[in-house]
């Protein structure tokens, strides 16, 4: 069964438990629609949002970007210090970043290793809880 992009956005805003307005709608169609997880900027969205015809301001797309994330239906993630990305994907999961294109993707989590971490001080156990 074939789900279509505006099915596809409804029933990911109704698992957040947002109201499905006209403006939530086709920013969660640019973001879920194609069933594909996504990184994008708030100044990427509305530009993509822009593109495709959607009269959404860019203080709008910041507000609905952070009600995605206050219900779970996103993650953000700060690059850097300065940037924020906003990830569909919100499992635990790596990251690279691509300064060249500025581009947040997604890193293969199952190759992901840690190895030969640092003695911790003397004074506190060395445990992984304690190392993040």
């Amino acid at each position: 069964m074939l789900v279509d992009e505006q099915t596809r956005s409804a029933e990911w805003l109704a698992h957040g438990g947002l109201r499905p307005t006209r403006q939530r709608l086709a920013l969660a169609g640019l973001l879920v629609g194609d069933g594909e997880d996504r990184h994008v900027t708030a100044e990427g969205l509305y530009d993509l949002a822009d593109r495709s015809g959607e009269k959404v301001s860019l203080a709008t797309v910041y507000n609905t970007l952070r009600a995605f994330c206050d219900v779970g239906l996103m993650t953000e993630v700060v690059v850097d210090g300065s940037k924020i990305y906003f990830d569909t994907r919100t499992d635990d999961h790596p990251h690279f970043f691509w300064e060249d294109s500025a581009t947040l993707t997604d890193a293969p989590k199952e190759d992901l290793r840690f190895a030969d971490l640092p003695a911790a001080p003397r004074r506190h156990r060395r445990s992984p809880a304690s190392m993040w």
